[in-house]
């Protein structure tokens, strides 16, 4: 039977991720616990570490790879990136909106020493690798580049979450990370970083049709 620990700060997550794993007959829930320092403090072993990542950094990515193979979750529409997770260590990922089977098969992959990403992310990993990584010039993720892009043509933050399937409160997240990795404070300023980070080359191939 194969040992999976899993680790998130949400409770919620925890329960349902414990509930997956124990549901499958070949799989034992060995530790359960809120954060990576205290899954290290254990001084255990697993097959897997179920890691729910928070947003930002990979570090915690690296840290689990010492007590087991890590076995990565996140919303991934911001930083980090699924190529930034695997260059930490990452050895599957998959999302919160994955199927229960996807997350019980990434689990066997791995342990037999193999790489899995869920169906539901494969484009995205994809189009990661196409342009060599999924975090752009100055440390802007897709999503942050795209809103950047939507922005400097133009588009109110109310457009750009009708097109981009966000809510408006999500756009204006991503609008405050952009401005402060860019360093800018308006709009104007946005608009010419986008022009000299070539993301806004054609700006009136764009429609502005909400």
């Amino acid at each position: 039977m194969l040992t999976v620990a899993i680790v998130s700060d949400q409770p919620i997550s925890r329960a349902g991720l414990e509930k997956l794993a124990s549901d499958d007959g070949g799989l034992r829930v060995a530790a359960t616990v809120a954060n990576v320092g205290e899954l290290l403090a254990g001084g255990q072993t697993f097959d897997a570490v179920v890691l729910e990542l928070p947003p930002g950094g990979t570090d915690s990515i690296a840290r689990v790879a010492t007590v087991g193979r890590p076995l990565v979750s996140a919303a991934w529409d911001r930083s980090p990136s699924l190529l930034a997770a695997v260059r930490a260590g990452a050895r599957g990922c998959f999302s919160r909106l994955s199927e229960q089977r996807d997350v019980r098969e990434a689990v066997r992959v791995i342990v037999r020493g193999g790489f899995y990403v869920c169906p539901r992310l494969v484009d995205q990993f994809q189009g990661e690798l196409a342009r060599g990584g999924g975090e752009e010039q100055n440390g802007l993720a897709p999503r942050e580049v795209e809103t950047l892009r939507l922005i400097a043509s133009g588009f109110t933050h109310a457009q750009i979450a009708t097109r981009m399937g966000l809510s408006q409160a999500t756009v204006n997240t991503y609008a405050k990370r952009i401005r402060a990795k860019l360093n800018v404070s308006n709009k104007a300023e946005l608009t010419r970083m986008a022009i000299e980070l070539g993301h806004l080359s054609h700006p009136r191939r764009l429609s502005r049709a909400a």
